[in-house]
């Protein structure tokens, strides 16, 4: 279960999820490091910079007025450096720009043939992805997405997370039951995922997302607490016979090692009959779940082929809600059976999901940082802006669109790759600060800042242990609303061990400072010599430390 585990090749380009490192956040009194050039930096930043562990690190910061536009601290400003999940800013901020904050998605479901007397559909019946990302299986009981501090897509890589209430299927069984109140009482042809709405996208080398989603492209496997000596409890969700899981887990004595593995974690196998995934080795009887100190204890299976899998726990929720579909549960995703794109007409339609507002998306990805989310919204930017359909015709279209007034932001100092920050992701300050003055002036700004975490509060931003140390920064807590990004990456060392580097950590968004002016910051650390995970959580620390110091003095 250790995060840094894993081959060289894995490490090598290795994301730390920004809720890793905000586990054990503690904002205390601290400084900065500046040089003769950048005397504008109080001592109180300089000091927390000048730290040992930073010996060789670059540092840059950047504290405008939002209104004014006047520089307050400046440092290293033109530096394009590594910037991680800030990437965020950007590509959420273009969507929500783009779509406005009440925007909706609407995934419908239609027939290509007519019903009978007896509720015979004779055709198919297609359910049109359009790349809402929950589908209805995070929806809370007053209507709002649910999402928790540390998210189940990371599980693997956390160690543990926390599970949402919501059942994931639940999208999925009111589209059928919707069917089902229209008379359909069986289905002679197939059901199918149209899934043409933009080229698959290669995410991180795990799989190729599309725009149909259930419980967000994974299985969530609960491991539950067993005694020494016996099989460990272990249950899965969603249920179906898409993918099943099996256990081989036992609780071994107390004190002996701990060997969960998930074979294989990226399964290719969806589409086919039997498909499976083994859960093995040793928990220790005396076992304490890492991040959430509780248990279930929770790890993830990757659903590799999205369509095939949506085909068959919507064939599923059709049987749930009484209705007989004659072609085989589980097969690979029939397109060849679709229409022309963009075909259907309003008078088959026969069920549709209306989802969340906008808002509530933007806050769910920015809030935990969910990577596949942020990169689906700059493919969906892409389309929505010119009609591009692919990552590369995504990256073109928002840096075009921003660029541009009423935005300005300069893109060449830029580099992205993705939606998310992946990889090498870098920018400089200056052209993170121009987007957050760029997104305060926009309608959609009171819901960009509200998606953001919140220091002390919630998000990646959550944990921490606050301000103990320091009485005079704690009316910084609320008053940050910033993104995370971390970037590490590592090599196994001489003796076999992981190695990290911190190459880049960075903290940006907004501070109502003290004095009540708006404030827009952006800080970043590059190439920082760490050896395990407590180091990054120190960096973490000492960035908002600065950001709660920013907050008191101005």
């Amino acid at each position: 279960m250790n995060p840094l585990s894993g081959s060289p090749a894995r490490l090598a380009a290795l994301v730390i999820p920004c809720a890793l490192v905000a586990l054990m956040t503690s904002i205390a009194a601290c400084g900065g490091s500046s040089d003769s050039n950048n005397t504008s930096v109080p001592d109180e930043i300089t000091q927390v910079m000048q730290k040992p562990m930073y010996q060789g690190s670059t540092w840059a910061l950047r504290v405008v007025d939002v209104n004014s536009g006047d520089v307050v601290y400046d440092m290293n400003s033109n530096a394009q450096l590594y910037v991680g999940s800030v990437r965020k800013l950007f590509s959420l901020g273009a969507l929500l720009d783009q779509y406005g904050a009440t925007h909706q998605f609407q995934t419908p479901v239609y027939r290509t043939g007519a019903v009978d007397a007896s509720g015979t559909l004779n055709g198919n019946l297609v359910l049109v992805a359009n790349g809402d990302l929950s589908m209805g299986g995070r929806t809370n009981s007053d209507g709002t997405l649910a999402w928790t501090n540390f998210d189940h897509n990371e599980a693997n890589n956390l160690g543990n997370a926390q599970i949402t209430a919501p059942d994931p299927l639940a999208g999925y069984n009111g589209l059928a039951a919707e069917v089902a109140s229209k008379g359909i009482k069986k289905i002679s042809g197939d059901v199918v995922i149209d899934d043409r709405l933009f080229e698959p996208f290669n995410f991180r080398d795990e799989f190729f997302v599309r725009p149909v989603f259930v419980n967000d492209d994974v299985v969530d496997v609960l491991i539950g607490q067993g005694g020494a000596g016996s099989s460990t409890p272990v249950s899965y969700r969603p249920m179906s016979s898409a993918f099943t899981v099996r256990s081989t887990l036992t609780t071994g004595a107390a004190g002996t090692a701990d060997t969960i593995k998930l074979t294989p974690e990226f399964p290719t196998c969806f589409g086919a009959l039997n498909c499976t995934g083994l859960l093995s080795g040793n928990i220790p009887a005396d076992f304490v779940p890492p991040i959430v100190p509780s248990f279930p204890l929770v790890q993830t299976f990757r659903i590799t082929q999205p369509s095939n899998y949506a085909r068959t726990v919507f064939i599923e929720a059709l049987a749930r809600a009484g209705v007989t579909v004659t072609a085989p549960a589980v097969a690979n995703n029939p397109v060849q059976l679709l229409p022309a794109k963009n075909t259907y007409s309003a008078d088959t339609r026969v069920a549709q999901l209306t989802s969340q507002v906008f808002s509530e998306y933007s806050k769910w990805i920015l809030k935990v940082s969910y990577n596949i989310g942020a990169d689906t919204s700059l493919v969906l930017f892409g389309l929505a802006s010119n009609g591009s359909t692919t990552m590369n015709g995504a990256l073109a279209a928002e840096n075009a669109t921003l660029s541009n007034s009423p935005f300005n932001v300069p893109m060449s100092q830029t580099h992205f790759i993705d939606g998310s920050g992946g990889g090498e992701t870098t920018a400089t300050p200056v052209a993170v600060i121009a987007m957050l003055r760029a997104m305060n002036s926009r309608p959609t700004f009171p819901a960009y800042r509200d998606s953001l975490p919140f220091l002390g509060i919630d998000g990646s931003l959550a944990s921490t242990t606050a301000f103990e140390s320091d009485p005079t920064l704690a009316g910084a807590k609320g008053k940050v609303y910033a993104k995370t990004g971390t970037y590490a990456a590592g090599t196994n060392g001489p003796n076999g061990q992981p190695q990290l580097t911190l190459k880049g950590q960075a903290l940006a968004g907004y501070v109502d400072a003290k004095s009540g002016r708006r404030l827009a910051f952006a800080l970043v650390v590059n190439n920082v010599p760490i050896t395990n995970v407590p180091q990054i959580v120190d960096v973490f620390n000492d960035q908002g430390t600065i950001s709660a110091i920013i907050w008191k003095l101005q």
